[in-house]
């Protein structure tokens, strides 16, 4: 399947199939910050403030595109404390239900590892839920393991969630103090 990663930028249509996106993998049971149903009113806020804050350089947002359609994304967040310029999180890994097991999840955090490490990032932490998360996902990236926080977010459908912590480490740390 070929497919194009690139950064998006603020644009109705980029909006628009963000929104659906987040919807869609909210109603799969996606835990990545909402409750279903998600309106598209508080999706389309979302990515519109999503993309704003990439335009202002405090996050990046990677898309997959298939045929032209945007199909998976996740978000690079640099937005970071001043005593943590060498870190970036992972947040908000979607791919469309139909494009699932296809690839585009992983070659989205290839390209994502590529660009913080391009920006002086050397250390990546994410979180996913405990029950129906994507754990196995990220240790077969080479993500380590940390802990669960219990009942850190309630699930998407209701009841309570774990939260899986992890960390890779994209280079050495140059200590700047």
């Amino acid at each position: 399947m070929a497919h194009e990663i690139s950064p998006l930028t603020a644009s109705p249509a980029t909006i628009a199939a963000l929104a659906e996106t987040i919807i869609e993998t909210v109603a799969a049971g996606g835990s990545v910050s909402f409750m279903h149903p998600l309106s598209l009113e508080d999706a389309t806020a979302f990515w519109t403030r999503s993309l704003a804050a990439a335009d202002a350089g405090k996050r990046v947002v990677l898309g997959a595109r298939v045929g032209g359609a945007l199909v998976a994304t996740v978000t690079l967040d640099l937005d970071t404390p001043p005593n943590q310029p060498h870190r970036a999180d992972i947040a908000k890994l979607m791919t469309r239900v139909t494009h699932r097991g296809q690839g585009l999840a992983r070659a989205l955090m290839i390209d994502a590892e590529r660009i913080a490490a391009e920006r002086g990032r050397t250390l990546l932490t994410l979180d996913t839920a405990e029950e129906d998360g994507a754990a196995g996902f990220y240790q077969k990236l080479g993500y380590q393991f940390v802990g669960t926080i219990p009942d850190y977010a309630f699930k998407p459908h209701g009841g309570l969630t774990g939260a899986h912590l992890y960390f890779k480490r994209i280079g050495e740390v140059s200590a700047k103090g």
